[in-house]
Parts: C-alpha cells; sequence; structure tokens
C-alpha cells in the first residue's frame, strides 16, 4: 500500500474514532440512569402514600402500640444527618396507619453519660407492673454504656401517654453478659404465663428473659442459628391459622447474602413454653424477597377484638450498603422512608406447613383518584404499552399462560423505553424478579440490582399485586406468601407501563390499575 494513502486512511479513521467516541459520550449523558436533568432539581421525592420522616434521617422502625384510638410509631431518628451522628426516638401517631402526625422527639439523645438510644420496644404497663401508674408507656433500649461502650438494655419511662420519655436509671435494666453483640430488645406480654418475655439479638442467636416488674430480668433460654450473619430486631407473635392451629412465631432481621437468600426478615412457626421457642422446621422462611425491606417490626390490630386472626408489619425501605444514597436528601431535605404497613396472616396447614402471607393494608382503598380496567390483554413474545401514565399507582393482574419464558411488567418506563422498572416471571427460571438496573437506583456498585424469589411456574398463572410509589415498588405474589419490596429513584417524567412476553403468548385476563393520591 502507498505510504501517503495509508497515513491519509490513519487519519480519517482517528477522525472518524474521534467522532464515534463524541458521539457515543453525548448519548450515555443524554441517557445515563444515574445522571439527572437539569429540571428536575425541583422535582419532590418524597412518597405519595409510604410514610416518611419530616426531615433529616430515619432507619428502624419501633414495634407500634394502640391507646386511646391512635396508633404510635416511634423510630430511629438523626436530626443532625449528614453531619453528625447519634439516633434518638421520633414520635408518630395515626388512627388508620396511613395518615399520620408527627409529635417530633420523645426519647432523646446523648442526655446521660451513656450513648445514643437505639433499637428497643415500647409497651403499655396496662397491669402497673412496673409501679409506673396504669397504662405508663415504658421503652426498654439498647444503649452503649458509658466508657465501656458494651450494649445495654435501659428501661425509659412515660406518663403523658407516650409524648416525652425520662431515662428511668443511669444503670441498665438488663447488662451485657459478656457478648458483643447484645441488641435491639422486643418486650411482649405473655398472657399464659402472666409475666413478660424479651428477647434480644446476641449475634447469631436469639436471647430470652423473663420479668414480673419490667425492670428485673432473667434468662431463660436462646435460639440459634447458622449462615444469617449478625442478627437484628427480633419479633415473638402467636397467630391462628385457617385450620384453626395456633402457632407461635419467631423472627429476625437477618442476613442470608451468603447462602443465597435475602437480607430482610426471617422467620420461624413453632412453639414457645414461656422458656424458649422451638421451630417446626430448621431452615428459615422470608417474609420479603426484595432488596429494602429491613428492620422489619409487628405489632397487634390495635381495633379487633381477636388478636390472633391477622397483624400489621412494616419496614425500613433502605439497606445499610448503600444507605446514603438517595435524591431525596438534596430534593427534599430527608434520608428515610417505610414500606407500606401490610397485613399478615397465618396460612398452610399441617401437612405441607405453616407460612405468613402479607396483602397492602385495606386502607389504601381510600386513596384511590381513579381506575382503569383493561380486560384480555394477549402478549404474543413481545411487548404492548398501556395506555395509563403514572408515579403513585396500585396494580392488580391476573395472568395465564400455556408456554412462555419470561413475563411481566416495565414500570416507570421512559418515552424512549430506555429507562423502566422490570417485574416479572422467570418460567425458564422458576423465579419472580424485580429488577432495576435500567433506571436510577441506590446501588452505585451495581451489586444489588435485582431480587428474586422461587416460583412454581407449573402452575400456568399468578396474581400480582403491585404498588408503586415515587421511590419504591412493592410486588404481592399469589395472595402475598413472596413479596419483594425495592428501592427506586425514576425520574419524574418517566410514568409509562407496558407489558411483556418472551417466549410465548401471555393473557392478562384482568388488569386494574388504580391511581393513588398522596396521603401525605
Amino acid at each position: 500500500m502507498n505510504p501517503v494513502i495509508r497515513k491519509k486512511g490513519t487519519v480519517l479513521l482517528i477522525v472518524i474514532i474521534v467522532l464515534i467516541i463524541g458521539a457515543a459520550a453525548w448519548w450515555t449523558k443524554s441517557h445515563d440512569k444515574n445522571e439527572h436533568p437539569e429540571d428536575e432539581k425541583d422535582v419532590s421525592y418524597r412518597s405519595s402514600y409510604h410514610f416518611t420522616t419530616p426531615d433529616k434521617w430515619k432507619n428502624d422502625p419501633q414495634k407500634s402500640v394502640y391507646y386511646k384510638g391512635k396508633y404510635h410509631y416511634y423510630y430511629l431518628y438523626n436530626q443532625d444527618y449528614p453531619d453528625g451522628n447519634g439516633t434518638e426516638w421520633r414520635h408518630a401517631v395515626s388512627e388508620d396507619l396511613i395518615h399520620w402526625e408527627d409529635q417530633g422527639v420523645a426519647i432523646p439523645k446523648y442526655t446521660n453519660e451513656n450513648g445514643d438510644p437505639w433499637s428497643g420496644s415500647v409497651v403499655i404497663d396496662r397491669k402497673n407492673t412496673a409501679g409506673f401508674g396504669k397504662n405508663a408507656f415504658i421503652a426498654i433500649v439498647t444503649q452503649p454504656t458509658g466508657e465501656t461502650g458494651e450494649q445495654e438494655q435501659y428501661m425509659w419511662v412515660s406518663t403523658d401517654e407516650g409524648k416525652t420519655f425520662k431515662n428511668y436509671s443511669e444503670d441498665p435494666v438488663l447488662e451485657n453478659p459478656g457478648t458483643k453483640d447484645f441488641r435491639d430488645p422486643k418486650v411482649v406480654w405473655d398472657d399464659e404465663r402472666d409475666k413478660w418475655v424479651m428477647l434480644m439479638a446476641e449475634g447469631s442467636k436469639v436471647g430470652f428473659y423473663e420479668s414480673a416488674n419490667l425492670k428485673d430480668w432473667e434468662f431463660t433460654g436462646d435460639f440459634h442459628t447458622s449462615d444469617l450473619g449478625v442478627l437484628e430486631c427480633p419479633d415473638l407473635f402467636k397467630m391462628r391459622a385457617p385450620d384453626g392451629t395456633v402457632k407461635w412465631v419467631l423472627g429476625v432481621s437477618a442476613n442470608g447474602e451468603a447462602i443465597g437468600e435475602p437480607n430482610t426478615y426471617a422467620y420461624w412457626t413453632g412453639e414457645f413454653n414461656g422458656s424458649t421457642f422451638e421451630a417446626d422446621q430448621a431452615d428459615q422462611q422470608w417474609l420479603d424477597h426484595g432488596l429494602d425491606w429491613y428492620g422489619g417490626v409487628t405489632f397487634e390490630d390495635g381495633k379487633a377484638e381477636d388478636k390472633e386472626e391477622k397483624r400489621y408489619a412494616f419496614a425500613w425501605m433502605n439497606k445499610w450498603s448503600y444507605a446514603d444514597n438517595t435524591p431525596t436528601m438534596e430534593h427534599d431535605g430527608f434520608n428515610g422512608t417505610d414500606s407500606i404497613v401490610r397485613e399478615i396472616r397465618l396460612d398452610g396447614d399441617a401437612e405441607s406447613g405453616y407460612f405468613l402471607a402479607s396483602k397492602p393494608i385495606e386502607v389504601l382503598d381510600g386513596l384511590v383518584e381513579s381506575t382503569e380496567t383493561f380486560e384480555d390483554i394477549t402478549i404474543d413474545d413481545g411487548m404492548g404499552k398501556l395506555d395509563f401514565e403514572g408515579d403513585s399507582y396500585r396494580i392488580e393482574a391476573d395472568i395465564s399462560w400455556e408456554e412462555a419464558d419470561q413475563i411481566g411488567f416495565r414500570l416507570r418506563e421512559s418515552e424512549d423505553r430506555f429507562r423502566h422498572i422490570d417485574v416479572g416471571i422467570s418460567l425458564e427460571g422458576d423465579h419472580s424478579y424485580v429488577n432495576r438496573r435500567f433506571t436510577d437506583q441506590p446501588d452505585r456498585e451495581g451489586t444489588f440490582l435485582e431480587s428474586k424469589a422461587p416460583f412454581d411456574s407449573a402452575a400456568k398463572q399468578v396474581h400480582l399485586t403491585i404498588l408503586v410509589d415515587k421511590t419504591s415498588v412493592e410486588v404481592f405474589i399469589d395472595g402475598g406468601r413472596t413479596v419483594h419490596t425495592n428501592l427506586v429513584f425514576p425520574r419524574a417524567e418517566d410514568q409509562g407501563i407496558s407489558l411483556f412476553s418472551e417466549g410465548g403468548k401471555v393473557t392478562f385476563e384482568e388488569l386494574k390499575v388504580d391511581k393513588l393520591s398522596s396521603s401525605q
């Protein structure tokens, strides 16, 4: 080849490469799922119908108690975030678990020589067992003790119906027995044996303690786990299945990622004898398979006479791996959102086993602004755009198929279809999933982009309930035995919905989309 022609060709090739790189950079910038356009600076990311802290930071919820027609909810709050540390207990009240009134800080931080208040448990002392008066609000709270920093349990008392608490003593009511992790006391009343029971998260085990007066505690037994990391926020309650069987349920916030399991709320059904818990089976079950349902708590339906028929549950929608990565702080001055309150019931039978089933709280029906109904939509190995747009809604869908590989929804889809959240069933992989890799989301490392849960594809049908809010997607599958809760940060203008199938024909037989108004 002539050297001159070769040189010209090289220069031309370099020019072409530069142009291609420039074009690619422009396209990437204009479509980058982590790059928000200038006109989104004034957009609010505060959820429409989920609980959010008024400002700054929140994480673990504390078990709600019901008193005089209202649920009293306390949660860990940091008024100095992001510049200062330390949590305290902030207080909110609600009559229906979706409309909340802020009550300010109830247990302040750094008021004595011990460290800041962490998670714990508040109870109403209806029998005046502690001597502070009938119906005193008593909180048992983990604090790091003085100079040692050991995790120990302290009592705080409220005699003004839970508005403000005072420290009972500079000394703990339950001392550390010599373990690194000794926190998150959960106190329940054992009406069968007329005593208080407290569960403690102690590394890889749950410790059980008993008391007659909430001040003096004795160890009674423990429950050991494996491959679930350091346990947090234990839970214990009784429920009755449809067949009349009553079971105790032991729950913990756990990390099963090392064994390919969720990092949410693990639980076992079994028997509690007043001293310790015996599980029906060794393997834990999960109340949520998503990426962002942590520090979960359950509590009684305060209005129900039958306390064993159902309970309520909710959790902090975040994950410690990326807890600070959120546009809500920049746009709205807060970082902290809870999942929707869900109703949980005990289902199953003695032969197949018992499990907890979840569904969104029914009061959501009162937020429905409008409803769009679609019948018998068939997608044959392709995609179809739904005639609906929104950022806060509920989907109810019955889906059936004969042969297919993938079925589901694209939610919060952009006009050009580059950005979307996928909720679907992999029939070839026998799992359900929520995939957020194609939209803005909190995990900048790209590790936690898809949640999965087992699914029996032989069923040939599925019912999905999907809750979409400004920063979240919650999916309830087949009556709520399987749930996915994931944080997402889609752009405000991304409001489309598409249906999809791969590898076969899928029928969306009944499809209803409720547009939901704000509860704030």
